[in-house]
């Protein structure tokens, strides 16, 4: 063993690429992989989610209230002949309710399909993986649970949400 160890480089938010390496597993100069990414407000906060985990956008739903449900669950949609539980972002945001219908992005995680409840689905963002960065220190422990860091946009941040933290059995385990 030499001893020399390898500079560690920072941990990509899921469903975001690693940076572009040469051959030898060094950056290569002047590239820049790119995540692709939906946008979706809640609230005056926009957010992403890498696209390769949305199945769907659905538009205009209104879920069925479940009763003695936990209060993350947004309800219940018919999707494809099945029955789609949803999770609402502004719950776990600890926003107030919206009124009126809102937009699902159906979502696909290790526990299986659900969907997301958001405000408006947006565009597909394509941004420099180099423009991620972490989680701040500061963040509280609720919203660092939910959160996988932000993109620095132009004139915004761009919140990461990772689908896997949202997966409603998760969320029940961390409730539990």
């Amino acid at each position: 063993m030499s001893g020399h160890t390898e500079p560690h480089e920072p941990k990509n938010p899921p469903g975001v690429p690693a940076r572009a390496k040469s051959r030898s597993g060094q950056k290569e100069a002047g590239a820049s992989a790119l995540a692709e990414l939906c946008s979706v407000r809640v609230g005056q906060t926009l957010f992403g989610i890498p696209i390769s985990h949305i199945l769907e956008i659905v538009g205009g739903a209104h879920p069925q209230a479940v009763p003695l449900a936990p209060e993350f669950v947004g309800g219940l949609v018919h999707y494809r002949g099945d029955v789609l539980t949803t999770v609402s972002l502004r719950h776990l945001l600890g926003l107030p309710p919206h009124d009126g219908k809102q937009d699902i992005l159906v979502l696909e995680s290790a526990g299986g399909c659900f969907g997301l409840l958001v405000d408006s689905v947006g565009e597909v963002l394509r941004v420099p993986t180099s423009d991620h960065e972490p989680n701040p220190s500061i963040l509280d422990e609720r919203r660092r649970a939910l959160f996988a860091g932000a993109f620095k946009l132009k004139d915004s941040l761009l919140v990461m949400l990772d689908p896997e933290r949202l997966d409603p059995l998760r969320l029940a385990g961390m409730a539990a």
